[in-house]
């Protein structure tokens, strides 16, 4: 089907759309066709909390069944993989959900209507239908953040997981990195291409998914769920670089997921790196001058932090030139927050973990004067952060390799939690896929399970051990197009490439395989990857996969996600 500048099944492509009702005449054709007695002996279910009929071209979803002013709602899946909510009433009702696709009279005078599942009924129900099936802004409970780069492959396992284990969760949290805006999508718009030190070119919204599409295609999952756990949805890394317009993409992305419940201001890039280490007394109380324009200001605000912390004029000074643009930021964007979610509580995480391409994230590490001034300034500005996520020493793609040991780490993170406890905040730890259990456990060990942990590229990992194991044959053309995006990348000057490349063209075993570098680094770009016109290349090779592959690699990501969450102490 074709959708503006976009062609593509959405059976195979979830979470690109804001809907999962793209053909309404159709789907109206479906439910209409159905025989009265059996909607009647769904009603009848319903109301006794029994066990739902299966019915003839349609899978009616237990976990999403309510009855609400003496209607029955609930979740239908068609054969054609369109979803619809379904309303079982009595004919005088009002229509709960907005515009029916369709109403049909049973002879009792009864009614049957069915309406869209777009975002903005879906929200309708989660908020008056079923309020416990929809996301939440939690405060500061201690949960996992689990990236959703495979979707719905993934969150059957996701939702296992958190049953099995009893987990509070963030299953959908996907980044500016990951996910597109769906505008951008159906113009049919390349992504834009950010460059990362030594690695090369990385493509926006590299999992095919949109903002807009993940939402939708995430609160589904979770009403097709049979239980009800509390859970987020996570609006990760809105990054905010140097520059002009960067402020305004931020809004951008922002008013595509004002639906989300956990918003990641990502504000790295905007920190003064150099400003603590300034030695000089009258250099770093210049800094004041430099960032606040108002003499007033500037006293009150030296003195605020000199009665808070016992902090000097210059300390002061330091302070503020590394973080005053990022807190202005933080402010400016958590205000559009508010507005565009109508004053609808959410979650909100300062982010300062990501050091910028040159930066050694160990000469810059978050010491507890800086995460005490962060806490004063926020109450300061009454800003609703919920959770910050300091510099603790964790890399991307790395495990912990700071000189200090993890010994070091452990006490590092156990000062900084005593902080962040003493303002009503959470800590956030982001990259913690490739840390080893040992690292995962002293960190579980400082906070005592007091952490919001991410993971992310491990579950696409996991995905891809699957399908080698699997489908090795469908797994050669991934191994293949990584392969090539290396390639292109080494032939543009990326050591990094070269060096993965090198490490594979020398080994023993050079069949395909997961455990290769070359693959580990450079796979993710496969799954959204959209050709010069728009269109996506391999999308729907990740989701016409069979029954028994997917139930395998949701086994796999249930034993995983148990498995962090009782290093990191979170139950």
């Amino acid at each position: 089907m074709k959708f503006k500048n976009l062609e593509l099944d959405p059976s195979k492509n979830p979470a690109v759309l804001d809907t999962a009702t793209w053909d309404t005449p159709q789907a109206w054709i479906a439910i209409s066709s159905l025989d009265e007695s059996y909607w009647k002996s769904v009603t009848t279910a319903v109301s006794r909390d029994c066990r739902l009929p299966v019915g003839q071209h349609c899978t009616v979803y237990v976990g999403s069944a309510a009855e609400h002013r003496n209607s029955s709602f609930f979740l239908a899946e068609l054969d054609d993989g369109q979803h619809v909510f379904v309303e079982l009433g009595t004919e005088n009702t009002d229509f709960a959900l907005g515009e029916p696709i369709g109403t049909r009279l049973f002879k009792d005078q009864s009614r049957l209507a069915a309406y869209p599942t777009d975002a903005a009924t879906i929200y309708r129900y989660v908020s008056v239908i079923r309020p416990d099936k929809g996301p939440k802004a939690l405060g500061a409970m201690p949960r996992l953040g689990v990236g959703s780069r495979m979707t719905t492959a993934a969150w059957p396992g996701v939702w296992r997981a958190m049953n099995k284990c009893n987990l509070c969760a963030n299953p959908i949290q996907n980044s500016v990195r990951e996910v597109n805006l769906l505008d951008d999508v159906l113009a049919g718009r390349p992504p834009r291409l950010n460059y990362m030190a030594n690695f090369g070119r990385v493509p926006e919204g590299h999992t095919g998914s949109t903002f807009e599409g993940l939402w939708v295609a995430g609160v589904l999952e979770a009403l097709k769920s049979d239980s009800s756990p509390e859970f987020g949805a996570d609006a990760d890394h809105i990054t905010v670089r140097r520059g002009d317009d960067n402020i305004h993409r931020a809004m951008r992305v922002i008013e595509a997921a004002r639906r989300y419940t956990f918003f990641t201001l990502d504000v790295s890039d905007l920190l003064d790196y150099g400003a603590m280490n300034i030695t000089s007394q009258a250099l770093a109380q210049d800094y004041i001058a430099n960032h606040i324009c108002q003499s007033k200001q500037q006293n009150e605000i030296v003195a605020y932090h000199t009665h808070q912390s016992q902090l000097d004029r210059a300390t002061v000074g330091r302070l503020v030139s590394k973080y005053w643009p990022a807190l202005d930021a933080v402010e400016q964007l958590s205000d559009h927050i508010s507005a565009v979610r109508d004053g609808a509580p959410f979650d909100l995480e300062l982010s300062i973990d990501e050091t910028p391409a040159g930066i050694d994230a160990f000469t810059c590490l978050t010491s507890e004067i800086e995460l005490t001034f962060l806490g004063d300034e926020i109450r300061r500005r009454q800003m609703p952060v919920t959770h910050i996520a300091p510099n603790f020493g964790v890399e991307k793609e790395l495990d912990y390799r700071g000189t200090d040991g993890l010994g070091g780490l452990e006490k590092r993170i156990r000062g900084l939690q005593d902080i962040s406890r003493e303002f009503g905040i959470m800590l956030d730890c982001h990259s913690g896929d490739d840390l080893k259990p040992e690292t995962r456990r002293a960190i579980g060990q400082a906070t005592q399970g007091q952490i919001h942990f991410k993971v992310s590229p491990a579950l696409q990992i996991i995905f891809a051990e699957t399908m080698n194991d699997a489908e090795p044959a469908r797994f050669r053309f991934w191994w293949e197009d990584a392969l090539d995006y290396a390639r292109r990348e080494a032939a543009t000057g990326s050591d990094f490439a070269a060096e993965c490349l090198r490490k594979y063209e020398t080994d023993d075993d050079q069949r395909p395989s997961p455990e290769h570098a070359v693959f580990h680094y450079y796979n993710f770009a496969s799954v959204g990857k959209r050709d010069r016109q728009g269109q996506f290349v391999h999308r729907e090779k990740f989701y016409d996969l069979g029954a028994d592959f997917y139930d395998e690699y949701q086994r796999r990501i249930c034993s995983y996600l148990c498995e962090v969450a009782a290093d990191v102490e979170i139950s």
